[in-house]
């Protein structure tokens, strides 16, 4: 049980050393997240559609 306890205490240590983002870093992060997902998903959804499009021209 002590090592449970001592555990316990080391993480609520280690916690608070931990330095947390302030609200407008994580909004600024979650953007670039957000917009770089949707270019992604649109490139690829293009080249999805030109391969498509030269298999169908092919065959």
């Amino acid at each position: 049980m002590k090592k449970i306890v001592q555990f316990c205490k080391e993480c609520i240590a280690e916690l608070k050393k931990v330095v947390w983002p302030s609200r407008s870093e994580v909004v600024a992060s979650v953007k670039i997240v957000l917009i770089s997902t949707i270019v992604v998903a649109l490139i690829l959804g293009l080249f999805d559609f030109v391969f498509t499009e030269g298999l169908r021209l092919v065959f």
